[in-house]
C-alpha cells in the first residue's frame, strides 16, 4: 500500500515503483530534479531531508549533472532510498505530486560528446539495398565493429520540442539544388546517458559503471540531404539539425531482468568486444505517426550492446565523461512492421504507408507528429517503462 494514489503507479504499469526514471521539471522555484511515479512527477528538493547529506546535495540540484558525476554507488543508494519512500504507506513530509500534464519537463542534463551508432543489421542491410542497390548491403567491416559517427550535441532537444525542417543540398537529374528537405524521416533508437568518473578504454565489463540510464531517441534524418552528402565521410547536415530524447531517464539498474545476449555475428569478436555478461536489452519500441501505430521494432535484435559500443568508442584512448551521450542507431527487425525508419517502411519512397483515415504517406509533412514509446520486462513479471519521445515538424524557416 503506497501513499501514491495513481492507477498508473503499479508494477504491471510501465512507471510503477520498479522503474522510477529521473527528470528535471520547471517549478516556481526553478528547475528541480524529480522522479516519475505513474502519471505524476515527484520533485525531490522538497523531501531532501529524507536522504543522507551526500544524496540530498544531489537531489537539490537544478539538473542531473551532479548525480551523473557521483557514480554508481551513489546511484544505487539513491534508487534504494527512493524505492523505500514511494512504497511507504505514509508520504514523506513535504512531498508534492504534480500531474505530468501540469509540468514542463526540461532537458535533464548537459549533453557532452554525442555519438550515434548503426548497430541494427536489419536496418543496415535495408539502407544498403536502398542507397547502394548494385553493391553488397553490408560493408566488410560492419560485423566486426560497431559503426558510428560523432553528432552535434548542441542540437539534442527534449521530447516535445518542435523540429524545423532543415535546409541542404539534394541531388537532381540536373545537378544539386538547395532548399528544404523533401524526404524528412525519423529513426527510432535507444540512447544511453553516461556518468561516473572520467575514463579511457572502458572495458565491456566496466561499461555499467559509466552508463547512468536509458532513454528513447528519435534521430531525425533528412534522407535526400544524406544521400547526396554521405559519400565518402558519412552523415553531416542530413543528421545534425535535431535529435530528440525522452525527458525521463530510466536507470540502468531497472533493466536487470531485461538483459539478453546479442545475436551471434557468425565469427569471433575481437577480445575488447567480448562480454563476460550479457548486455543486450529486451526493449520493445512502438512508433506512432500522427497517432497511427506504424512500427514495432525490437531492440533485442541489435548486433551490438551498449557495453560493446562504449568499449569501441573509448578503445582508442578517447574519454567518456559525465553527460556524454550515445545512441544505438535505428532499431529495425526482419519484418516490415518492425522497420524503425520511414525510409525503410516506404522502401525509399516507393511504397506508401497508410495512416488512420486512409492517408497515404512516404516521408514527413509539415505538421506531422511522431511519438516513440518503449517498454522492457521487469522483475517478477512487471514492466519497465521508457518515457516517450515526441516531436512535431515545423515548416522550414528563413
Amino acid at each position: 500500500m503506497s501513499w501514491i494514489d495513481d492507477p498508473a503507479f503499479a508494477e504491471d504499469k510501465p512507471f510503477g515503483p520498479q522503474t522510477l526514471p529521473y527528470g528535471v521539471v520547471e517549478t516556481a522555484n526553478g528547475p528541480t530534479v524529480a522522479v516519475r511515479v505513474g502519471d505524476h512527477a515527484l520533485p525531490l528538493r522538497p523531501i531532501a531531508d529524507e536522504f543522507t547529506a551526500e544524496l540530498a546535495e544531489l537531489v537539490t540540484a537544478r539538473s542531473l549533472d551532479p548525480l551523473l558525476a557521483a557514480g554508481r554507488p551513489a546511484w544505487s543508494s539513491l534508487r534504494a532510498r527512493l524505492v523505500e519512500l514511494v512504497r511507504s504507506p505514509a508520504a514523506p513530509e513535504g512531498a508534492v505530486l504534480v500531474p505530468l500534464s501540469e509540468t514542463r519537463a526540461l532537458l535533464p542534463f548537459t549533453v557532452g560528446d554525442y555519438v550515434d551508432f548503426y548497430s541494427s543489421r536489419h536496418h543496415a542491410e535495408n539502407v544498403g539495398r536502398i542507397f547502394r542497390p548494385d553493391q553488397a548491403p553490408l560493408l566488410p567491416n560492419w560485423t566486426h565493429l560497431p559503426v558510428g559517427y560523432h553528432g552535434r550535441s548542441g542540437t539534442i532537444v527534449v521530447s516535445g520540442t518542435d523540429v524545423e525542417r532543415p535546409y541542404g543540398q539534394r541531388k537532381t537529374d540536373d545537378g544539386p539544388v538547395f532548399g528544404p528537405s523533401v524526404r524528412l524521416d525519423i529513426e527510432a533508437e535507444i540512447g544511453f546517458v553516461c556518468g561516473g568518473p572520467v575514463a579511457r578504454r572502458v572495458s565491456t565489463s566496466a561499461a555499467a559503471d559509466h552508463v547512468f540510464g536509458v532513454v528513447t531517441v528519435n534521430d531525425w534524418s533528412a534522407r535526400d540531404i544524406q544521400a547526396w552528402e554521405y559519400v565518402p565521410l558519412g552523415p553531416h547536415l542530413g543528421k545534425s539539425f535535431a535529435t530528440s530524447v525522452g525527458a525521463w531517464i530510466t536507470p540502468l539498474e531497472a533493466f536487470a531482468a531485461a538483459r539478453v545476449p546479442v545475436p551471434d555475428p557468425g565469427h569471433p569478436r575481437l577480445d575488447y568486444l567480448v562480454e563476460d555478461v550479457h548486455w543486450g536489452l529486451d526493449i520493445h519500441l512502438e512508433v506512432f505517426w500522427n497517432g497511427t501505430l506504424v512500427s514495432k521494432p525490437d531492440f533485442a535484435g541489435m548486433s551490438y550492446s551498449f557495453a560493446q559500443q562504449l568499449a569501441h568508442m573509448t578503445v582508442n584512448g578517447a574519454t567518456v565523461r559525465p553527460g556524454d551521450f550515445f545512441a544505438s542507431g535505428t532499431v529495425s527487425g526482419p519484418d516490415k512492421h518492425q522497420r524503425g525508419s520511414f525510409l525503410e517502411l516506404s522502401w525509399g519512397g516507393k511504397e506508401s504507408v497508410e495512416l488512420d483515415g486512409g492517408e497515404q504517406r512516404t516521408f514527413l509533412a509539415d505538421g506531422d507528429t511522431v511519438v516513440i514509446t518503449a517498454t522492457a520486462p521487469g522483475p517478477d513479471g512487471s514492466v519497465i517503462g521508457l518515457a516517450e519521445v515526441a516531436g512535431t515538424i515545423r515548416a522550414a524557416g528563413d
